[in-house]
């Protein structure tokens, strides 16, 4: 199995960065998360563009088996879609694999019950409402005023529950049936950035908290719709957790036992979780650690394209 991970550097410029406590610690979770995966799964792929490679690959350091910067592809798309590099990552690959957020670390191999499924995702979150903010019935309303369709797979979910808005969460995203996830990852693209859609996105400015939607929604949709039409080519698709359940996924205890942690939303500027990723890259790779901490200190990781 492949581990892959993304990076557009555009959306990091623009307000992606400021997720983390400070510069040091994103370049700290690159190298131990990428170091902790390669114990287990020795083919890796960076998938970015050109700013990105020079940031991991030139000036941290980092080693991946594959390095792709076809990122390049979406340098002109809305940096609010910030999914966009995860969906573009998705759509490449051509043999099993598991996507992995920056903040993740897998302390352990990930079951091979869950990797062998035709999908598989972090957990479920069935807890979305439709008409939460930046939710499902937005989006639904803003393509309706419009006399637009979304894709059927979206359409049929909605129309079999109208409270339904599952969520797939995508910290990790894998597969070994790829040939549906790159059918999924290709229609949640061009739902973003066909042109025909242009003037629904124009009209949403904060287009931030609707990548979710987008990404794991529209992840969400697709199995369940395949799953149910025997005539689809997809029709042997369904989906499988690392844990059982969202709040399963907050437990300490579990995460424990499976060796698996993800450093969700506002855990990455917490001054106790930053000292312990520190301490932590301190241990396993001592003169990587040095050298972010130069880097850090001495020049402006992840420069600016034409600074």
């Amino acid at each position: 199995m492949r581990a892959v991970w993304s990076f557009w550097s555009k959306p990091f410029h623009g307000y992606m960065g400021r997720t983390w406590l400070n510069p040091l610690h994103h370049c700290l979770a690159w190298g131990l998360s990428l170091r902790l995966a390669r114990r287990h799964y020795h083919e890796t792929m960076l998938v970015t563009d050109h700013a990105g490679a020079a940031f991991l690959v030139d000036q941290l350091g980092l080693s991946f088996t594959h390095v792709s910067t076809e990122l390049e592809r979406i340098r002109k798309v809305d940096i609010g879609w910030w999914t966009m590099g995860k969906l573009l990552a998705y759509s490449l690959q051509d043999r099993p694999f598991v996507h992995l957020d920056t903040d993740v670390f897998l302390w352990k191999p990930l079951p091979r019950s869950l990797t062998d499924a035709p999908v598989f995702a972090q957990c479920p979150e069935e807890h979305h409402p439709v008409d939460e903010w930046c939710g499902a019935r937005d989006i639904e309303n803003a393509f309706a005023q419009r006399g637009l369709s979304l894709p059927v797979e979206w359409q049929w979910v909605r129309a079999c529950d109208h409270y339904d808005a599952r969520q797939e969460n995508c910290g990790i995203l894998g597969a070994t049936h790829t040939d549906f996830i790159r059918y999924y990852a290709n229609a949640a693209m061009d739902l973003l950035t066909s042109p025909a859609h242009a003037s629904v996105w124009a009209a949403i400015p904060e287009k931030s908290g609707f990548n979710p939607v987008i990404e794991q929604f529209t992840l969400s949709a697709f199995v369940r719709y395949h799953r149910a039409h025997r005539e689809s080519p997809f029709s042997d698709v369904d989906i499988r957790y690392l844990f059982p359940s969202f709040m399963d996924a907050y437990s300490a205890n579990i995460a424990a036992r499976l060796g698996f942690t993800h450093l969700l939303g506002p855990s990455k500027k917490d001054p106790h979780i930053a000292g312990r990723l520190e301490q932590r890259v301190q241990r396993e790779d001592p003169k990587y650690y040095r050298h972010c901490v130069w880097l850090t200190q001495n020049r402006e990781p992840l420069a600016r394209p034409g600074a």
